[in-house]
């Protein structure tokens, strides 16, 4: 593999730049004085700014946007062999870098890395774990997969030795990286367009956690089915999180929600007679699910040597990220939210955080992501959007795929109905947009759901009212 030396600034050309993560590992490079190309589908908010701080960037793939003095060439998991950048690259003899592989490059620079797993709540953790850092004067580096305000964006560049990095398990690509400190949030099905079953995503996390050397720390989350499968055998320090506090080295008893489902709890420490509270804690985010988010980086905050008030204060800083439960606004009384859930877990996560929330019914609008995805785990979607009083499909999002499994949104949509929830099919934004407004009434929660481009129809809305 080809190695940057990134005290010598170079040409790198990136394919498929406008990605959350590729556009935050361009941003990195152009502020480290590195010279920076790159070539995406549709221009967007994150395109334009790099154009800003001084990419070129190219709308389409094509041979002619790899320069001959391009000196390395970064692709993401989505590029195929075929890509004609890919092609060109190869016949200019010029390095080729896979996403992860430059993001683990970048990890070795730093004495403490961070890398945050996990099926679902990654980008949640890593804007916690940033928030903490920023509130220790800590002044670390930052890659996480999402908008986070706090930064300005979804990259920081700090200067400091620490690096907070999202660490994702999607054709492994975690495996490349190189943390000192790892979370494990959870590990369920997903990705099996790439994975042959769970089994199979579980051997993967247990190689992440094996990247930690005997001074390294791991935080993993303490009711993973059979969790010595990831722990066992390691020389590194371990901490568990999760709700039993006299399990787990970190819990959370005592907990109450606000009136829009943000939580305060008393930290419990595992002691060898119980366990001790060590300090309140106080969300700035709703539901349970982000009680066990910041337990997972608590633990690593604590092992850093960070004051519980520093922890405290960054937690209770920290109010979210774009679309992960974003209130968008409101239209004629009815609230609406944006959600990037698309697992049946982090469904379930969301809405069980919108019950807490104040309304007089909730509004589910889905779109289903992938085939695979849906395919898979039909039955789990189903019953978590259950949870919602109405739901509305939308067509599933394709995103990297095509469809040759012959599965729909009417296939959940009758499994919803199977299990007795209100569900509605529209084929068009336009149509979902117009059923909305005709039924959604003042005090409802509507929430707009999934990976894809969902968003625009709360959008949409807002804009009517």
């Amino acid at each position: 593999m080809y190695h940057i030396q990134f005290q010598k600034p170079i040409f790198v050309h990136f394919i498929g730049i406008g990605g959350i993560s590729m556009s935050g590992l361009a941003s990195i490079l152009l502020k480290e004085g590195f010279r920076v190309s790159g070539s995406d589908v549709h221009a967007s908010a994150l395109t334009r700014q790099l154009a800003e701080q001084g990419a070129c960037i190219h709308y389409g793939h094509s041979a002619a946007n790899v320069s001959p003095e391009v000196k390395a060439v970064v692709y993401t998991a989505a590029v195929k062999e075929d890509n004609p950048e890919i092609q060109e690259s190869l016949r200019l003899g010029i390095p080729l870098l896979t996403r992860a592989e430059l993001l683990g490059q970048l990890m070795k620079n730093y004495r403490t890395a961070i890398g945050i797993s996990g099926t679902h709540g990654k980008t949640t953790a890593t804007s916690m774990m940033t928030h903490i850092l920023l509130e220790a004067n800590a002044d670390p580096t930052v890659s996480v997969g999402g908008i986070l305000h706090s930064i300005g964006g979804n990259i920081r560049v700090g200067g400091s030795d620490y690096f907070v990095a999202e660490s994702c398990e999607y054709t492994n690509s975690f495996l490349s990286l190189y943390p000192t400190m790892e979370i494990i949030l959870n590990i369920r099905a997903d990705h099996l367009d790439f994975f042959k079953d769970l089994d199979d995503i579980r051997r993967s996390f247990r190689l992440f956690a094996e990247k930690l050397g005997p001074d390294g720390f791991l935080s993993i989350y303490g009711e993973i089915e059979q969790l010595e499968q990831f722990t066992q055998g390691l020389s590194c320090k371990i901490r568990t999180f999760g709700s039993d506090p006299d399990r787990d080295d970190y819990s959370a008893v005592h907990i109450t929600y606000d009136p829009f489902g943000c939580a305060s709890y008393d930290l419990t420490r595992k002691t060898e007679h119980g366990y001790d509270i060590v300090g309140s804690i106080s969300l700035g985010v709703p539901g349970f699910h982000n009680v066990l988010n910041s337990l997972s980086v608590i633990a690593v905050a604590l092992e850093l040597g960070i004051p519980m008030e520093q922890i405290r204060n960054g937690l209770a800083s920290f109010t979210g990220t774009d679309r992960r439960f974003q209130r968008k606004g409101e239209f004629r009384g009815v609230t609406v939210i944006d959600d990037y859930a698309h697992h049946p877990d982090e469904i379930e996560a969301t809405l069980k955080a919108a019950h807490t929330y104040p309304h007089k019914k909730i509004w589910c609008v889905f779109q289903p992501h992938t085939y695979t995805r849906t395919k898979a785990l039909m039955d789990g979607f189903a019953r978590s959007l259950c949870l919602a009083d109405e739901v509305v499909l939308a067509d599933i999002y394709p995103a990297r795929e095509t469809d040759t499994l012959g599965i729909s949104s009417l296939d959940l949509a009758n499994r919803i109905q199977s299990f007795g929830t209100s569900v509605h099919y529209f084929p068009s934004f336009e149509q979902i947009e117009q059923f909305l407004s005709a039924h959604c009434a003042e005090g409802d929660l509507l929430i707009t759901m999934g990976a894809g481009d969902i968003v625009s129809v709360g959008e949409a809305l807002l804009e009517r009212s």
